[in-house]
């Protein structure tokens, strides 16, 4: 980062200080979310978490939403200015199975003791007019460092995967256009995004269908050849819930 907020010294300890903080957060709360991906999936019938990935924005990313929000650097702003203006340095993504799934995880996480609820902004009843969805809740955690106890916000979104799927490319289109993207474009990430939302809402019934339907009796599934397509829809029927004693698979990181 070429331009600190204050200068000298000081301000590049208080920089990494700053940097460190909203790390640590972050770290904290992908290890709530990883405690509970591993808690469903070894312990419950049914895993909703998919995948957690965090970033933390770089020095000149944040030096461009510093600027973005107003903050004239040259009037120096407190870095306690920058926290309330810039509420998203870090920030964690869960990915989940289904939309109920998204309002699940949320609410767990929520519930913990140690975590307060800042901000909850729900891109899934309300979208973006670019079609954009998810749910961002803005959360606080305690840091304990060895001069005391610092709250951080991290930012936290919880979406599904066709939700993600066309975040990201939405995020690359917008990257190649420098966000001068053509109308047409445009047009058609919204008609994708309704698409989306669409698959979203047919696998979401779909899922409630399958759940609600008794177990294949053992012995029907210990007949079932290994390695066959019989095999593989009997994993597919896992996946989604139908035998009680398996879950999703997911990675994080």
């Amino acid at each position: 980062m070429t331009t600190h907020p204050q200068s000298g010294a000081s301000s590049e300890e208080d920089f990494r200080r700053f940097m460190l903080e909203h790390r640590f957060g972050m770290d904290e709360v992908v290890t709530k979310l990883n405690i509970l991906r591993d808690e469903f999936l070894h312990l419950h019938d049914y895993n909703p978490i998919e995948s957690v990935t965090s970033r933390l924005k770089s020095p000149e990313s944040l030096l461009e939403k510093i600027q973005r929000k107003g903050l004239d650097l040259d009037d120096h702003p407190s870095f306690d200015e920058i926290r309330q203006r810039v509420v998203d340095v870090a920030g964690v993504r869960v990915v989940c199975s289904f939309t109920s799934d998204v309002y699940r995880v949320f609410d767990v996480l929520a519930h913990q003791p140690d975590i307060r609820i800042v901000e909850v902004r729900d891109y899934i009843i309300e979208p973006k007019p670019n079609g954009y969805r998810s749910l961002h809740a803005l959360v606080e955690v305690p840091v304990f460092l060895s001069e005391g106890t610092r709250p951080v916000g991290v930012e936290v979104q919880f979406r599904t995967v066709a939700m993600d799927f066309w975040a990201s490319l939405e995020h690359k289109i917008y990257y190649k256009y420098r966000r001068e993207v053509p109308a047409e474009l445009l047009a058609g990430l919204r008609d994708a995004a309704e698409t989306a939302y669409a698959l979203d809402s047919d696998m979401e019934r779909l899922h409630e269908e399958v759940r609600g339907l008794d177990p294949l009796p053992a012995d029907v599934v210990d007949g079932m050849p290994t390695e066959s397509p019989d095999a593989a829809l009997l994993a597919a029927l896992r996946r989604i819930g139908a035998q009680p004693d398996s879950g999703n698979s997911s990675t994080g990181s």
